[in-house]
């Protein structure tokens, strides 16, 4: 991964000024529980070189960009020009978040380690789950709640069907509890972890150039059983909560 700098401005620096999940398919429903079109994602495929007497080809979009979820019929945002990876007439979606009954785990990380220990975390609420009997609602996210130079606190969290009755904890360390709640805008995320930041920085863009101000929460909704950071098959949904 790069530096945490990037993540630190986006939920710290970037509230001062300015700053859940993918068309696609699991079997499990999205954690955002919201039935939208499939968006189409911009593709990296390589402009075709031009002869020499024809007008130059367009450039590719870069492989980390961005594709802004189906607009909502009620709250549609047309994109953000000359932000790279979000076409000028793309739109987002602001999404309407209910809270939802999940098994949680605090936790911290720095930087480095992250996935990691972001993906153990969640295998300990799962293994958890299904030791307590009870059905999962939905792909697992990571809620940060806190990031600084050296790293960040965050829940992870594994949605639920339903919170079991009369429980409160399924282990000293994972708690039943709820998800967060409030609007929210989806990006997406499709490659490698350890290139994610880049898909931060088109966030970044985008919110500056609409003049949109956020919470100091952010969630990553995993939809892939990837367990390693390099894996360019992992699909992540990022979902920023604004004021």
């Amino acid at each position: 991964m790069k530096s945490a700098s990037i993540r630190h401005i986006f939920g710290a620096a970037l509230l001062c000024g300015a700053a859940l999940f993918a068309c696609g398919v699991s079997p499990q429903p999205g954690f955002a529980q919201t039935a939208e079109p499939k968006a189409a994602e911009p593709q990296a495929t390589p402009a075709s070189p031009a002869p020499a007497t024809s007008a130059p080809a367009t450039p590719a979009s870069p492989p980390s960009a961005v594709a802004p979820a189906s607009p909502a019929p009620d709250t549609e945002t047309k994109g953000a020009p000359g932000v790279p990876g979000i076409p000028d007439d793309a739109t987002t979606q602001t999404l309407d978040i209910p809270s939802r009954p999940v098994a949680l785990l605090h936790a911290k990380s720095d930087w480095d380690s992250g996935f990691k220990s972001i993906m153990k975390s969640i295998a300990t609420v799962e293994a958890e789950v299904a030791k307590a009997g009870l059905k999962q609602g939905g792909k697992a996210i990571a809620v940060f709640t806190e990031t600084n130079d050296n790293g960040f606190s965050y829940e992870a969290m594994v949605p639920l069907t339903a919170k079991p009755e009369g429980k409160t904890e399924l282990s000293n360390d994972v708690k039943i509890g709820d998800s967060p709640a409030g609007k929210a805008i989806k990006f997406q995320h499709r490659g490698a972890y350890d290139d994610i930041d880049s898909t931060y920085d088109l966030i970044t863009a985008y919110l500056d150039e609409k003049g949109l101000e956020a919470q100091n929460l952010f969630i990553e909704e995993y939809l892939t059983d990837t367990k390693n950071s390099d894996d360019q098959a992992l699909e992540v949904d990022i979902y920023v909560f604004i004021k």
